[in-house]
């Protein structure tokens, strides 16, 4: 099945659902926080600050990708970068499916180039897992400033440091994967398969090296949207310490990752908003920032992504493997 062929009919209809979906449920958010505060909100932060943030959010994708190329580098599948770029984008579009699983959505678009799923996906995993660290970490910046936020970054560790444990006891998943009859067709043995297969190419993703380049990749590339949040809550002339902002920003997506919501929608701007008001921050004041910070971020994340998938569906575009 060709990249195209795998965007279309129903396919292509889930993925505008589920883009659709999401997009109404932030609007009654919107609505909810009212659009008169929003607009007086963007209207403080002006152009140029809507800008600044719009570019932290590319340094953020940027980075990112960086990160995937290693990935795919390290599995044995060096690609063009340009090409790379357009399918990693393209991912996007599917960012508010739960826990971004959607973003998996790259595996069909590379398997036309000779890359196998269970390799793309370990490349997908590495990635969750990557984020999940540098969240964690980020959140330790202002762990002081609101204690009871270990409820959700205990939780965020353990199951970091769990996987980490899993994959690194390669005997016992080479002896789990030859569990499985080797000579069985069904799909829920095919699908056991290769899972195995994802989890031992994953190994690869996390070898220390490959961990260590990939970590500093993830918390800069979160930092810098963290950052962004903390230049926005400033313009909107909010007397909050960057320490602060910065922890309120990454456990917000670490509750938004946690909570396994479309794109954490709901779950990360709830505590976004209660950690605003409770530094002293107007309600509606707290609102307005968390939803600017949204749209330049991960709104402006789908809309990149639903670009570049609209030119897999439309157009014949193939990829090229480097040389």
């Amino acid at each position: 099945m060709s990249s195209l062929s795998a965007l279309s009919g129903w396919r292509y209809r889930a993925v505008l659902l589920s883009v659709v979906g999401s997009a109404l449920g932030y609007l009654g958010f919107s609505l909810w926080g009212g659009w008169q505060a929003v607009s007086e909100a963007a209207a403080k932060v002006g152009l140029l600050g809507i800008g600044a943030a719009l570019l932290m959010s590319a340094l953020n994708y940027g980075l990112r990708f960086g990160r995937w190329q290693l990935y795919l580098q390290v599995l044995g599948h060096p690609l063009a970068w340009r090409h790379s770029l357009s399918i990693y984008l393209a991912g996007f579009a599917l960012t508010t499916t739960p826990g971004k699983a959607g973003e998996a959505l790259r595996g069909v678009l590379l398997k036309p180039l000779g890359v196998p799923y269970p390799h793309s996906f370990a490349a997908f995993f590495s990635e969750r897992l990557s984020d999940l660290l540098a969240i964690v970490l980020l959140t330790l910046f202002g762990l002081s400033w609101y204690p009871q936020a270990q409820t959700i970054i205990v939780p965020g560790l353990i199951l970091v440091l769990a996987v980490l444990l899993v994959l690194s006891q390669r005997p016992l998943l080479q002896r789990l994967r030859g569990l499985i009859p080797a000579a069985s067709g069904t799909r829920r043995h095919r699908l056991w398969r290769q899972v195995f297969d994802m989890l031992l190419a994953a190994r690869q993703c996390l070898r220390w090296d490959v961990l260590l380049t990939a970590s500093w990749l993830s918390l800069i590339a979160w930092s810098a949207e963290a950052l962004a949040f903390y230049w926005m809550l400033g313009w909107l002339g909010a007397q909050i310490p960057l320490t602060f902002a910065v922890f309120t920003y990454a456990l917000a997506m670490l509750a938004g990752a946690l909570s396994f919501m479309p794109g954490g929608l709901g779950s990360a701007e709830a505590v976004m908003v209660g950690l605003l008001i409770f530094k002293g921050m107007p309600s509606a004041d707290a609102v307005a920032a968390t939803l600017l910070i949204r749209l330049a971020t991960l709104w402006f994340a789908v809309a990149i992504g639903a670009a570049m998938l609209s030119r897999f569906k439309d157009a014949a575009q193939v990829p090229e493997r480097q040389p």
